[in-house]
């Protein structure tokens, strides 16, 4: 047993937040807090937390889960739940370690020895993607995904589709399997047109075809087509991914670990989904810890499909880092033939180089959210 002794957060580029939790032994575990765009109100709400759990016994997980929900009134949200996250991910490394064993030993045990992984190509404007998929291709992929569209208008010019349609055509042309993100760019009167077009297409999925806001949007959508729906980066909660649950209107469920309160919730999920037989293929465009997290409850989820993994993602390569930054064992995420191997080390299965991590938080900027603008001055979703 050991108590908290210390809670530190670290802002690093390109846009994530790091969490270190040191008890009073000296051990250490490391998690990933990283909201996009909204980092100063997850510092925030980990300085408001600080001191209160200073004492506290690092083993007790769930005590220290519950009383970050429950213990502030106010719960749920993705700020709250992105602080409860990198802290959660930060104890049970610490745990592991402290036992020399693999997360996924604590969660039951593993139920297989590598996982499917796929990457981005495109970027917020996607172009040039044939190219991009072949690059992949090299790099041991045979799944990607990519923006389907630009910004679009609520009621748009069709013909504004077809490149879509044309990108994922090529990448099929590749024998690689290609996912489909809508972002929330694409609104109702458009996004049924897309889907239909992209249907023959056979993608492996199409993602956040409208904005979780609008359940009944998406239950009609799933009502009327034949690729699967994914969606889960904007459920903060299993108390959020209930209802989609209950209403079948999604088949691959992406709850994001640094969003969901941890590895204690996303397990919770991911049991909830396969009872309602849905897949889990968490979102994870974030950094190497929030992935090493991912990883731990992949390892252990009979539903388990896909793993999204930020290798080179658009957003990396803003300030030159990358899911091999800020670690000493990159070699975990080598893929070979789609998958990866399950890292076997203690806690987390990474190894944080603190130096580097320590180094580049000094004075690091916070990531701002980009938006867009149509052509009438109006606001675009990004």
């Amino acid at each position: 047993m050991g108590k908290i002794a210390k809670i530190e957060y670290f802002r690093l580029p390109p846009r994530w937040l790091y969490v270190k939790i040191t008890d009073d032994s000296g051990a250490a575990g490391w998690g990933e807090a990283s909201l996009e765009g909204h980092t100063q109100a997850v510092e925030g709400c980990l300085d408001a937390w600080a001191e209160r759990y200073l004492g506290l016994e690092a083993d007790d997980i769930e005590h220290i889960w519950q009383l970050s929900y429950r213990g502030g009134f106010y719960r749920g949200g993705p700020v709250l739940m992105s602080a409860l996250s990198g802290i959660d991910i930060a104890l049970w490394d610490l745990k592991a370690r402290k036992l020399n064993v693999p997360i996924y030993q604590l969660l039951g045990g593993k139920v297989r020895d590598k996982l499917r992984v796929y990457a981005w190509i495109g970027g917020d404007r996607p172009d040039d993607v044939e190219i991009q998929a072949k690059a992949r291709q090299s790099q041991g992929f045979n799944a990607v995904k990519m923006n389907g569209t630009e910004d679009l208008g609520w009621l748009d010019s069709p013909g504004k589709l077809d490149a879509c349609v044309q990108r994922v055509r090529a990448v099929r042309s590749l024998g690689m399997d290609v996912g489909v993100d809508f972002h929330g760019r694409v609104h109702k009167p458009m996004a049924k047109q897309l889907v239909a077009k992209l249907s023959p297409l056979d993608p492996l999925f199409v993602e956040e075809p409208l904005l979780s806001e609008n359940l009944a949007g998406i239950a009609q959508l799933a009502n009327n087509c034949t690729v699967p729906i994914a969606l889960g980066e904007r459920l903060h909660s299993r108390w959020d991914v209930k209802p989609f649950l209950e209403a079948g209107c999604v088949d691959i469920l992406q709850p994001d670990v640094c969003h969901v309160g941890g590895i204690s919730e996303l397990r919770r999920i991911a049991s909830a989904a396969e009872t309602y037989d849905i897949a889990l293929a968490p979102h994870c465009p974030l950094g190497p810890i929030a992935l090493a997290a991912c990883v731990q409850v992949d390892a252990v989820s009979a539903n388990f499909a896909i793993q999204e993994m930020s290798l080179g993602i658009h957003y990396n390569n803003i300030k030159g880092q990358d899911l091999t930054s800020y670690t000493l064992n990159p070699e975990v995420w080598d893929v070979k033939e789609g998958y990866i191997n399950l890292p076997t080390g203690p806690g987390l299965g990474i190894e944080v180089d603190e130096v580097q991590v320590r180094e580049y938080s000094v004075d690091s900027k916070a990531w701002v959210s980009p938006f867009f603008t149509g052509p009438g001055g109006e606001f675009r979703e990004w």
